[in-house]
């Protein structure tokens, strides 16, 4: 990856951040501990006019050496 883009997308994630502060302090508080083998995470979109979708993943071995290569 070219430095330009990596710091257009520092510069999204900051104004991510800015928008929805929760979101970094829930992912931190998800990695002490509670993210490990056979943890089972849940996703659900909702649109604005209503409809959802939901879907969810438990994680495997392989899963969690990639989960330790972000943290």
């Amino acid at each position: 990856m070219n430095p330009a883009s990596m710091f257009k997308i520092k510069g999204a994630w900051q104004k991510f951040v800015a928008n929805h502060p929760k979101f970094p302090a829930f992912m931190q508080a998800a990695s002490q501990g509670m993210i490990s083998e056979g943890t089972i995470i849940d996703i659900s979109i909702t649109a604005p006019d209503g409809r959802k979708i939901t879907t969810n993943v438990k994680l495997t071995e392989t899963d969690m050496e990639l989960f330790k290569s972000f943290m």
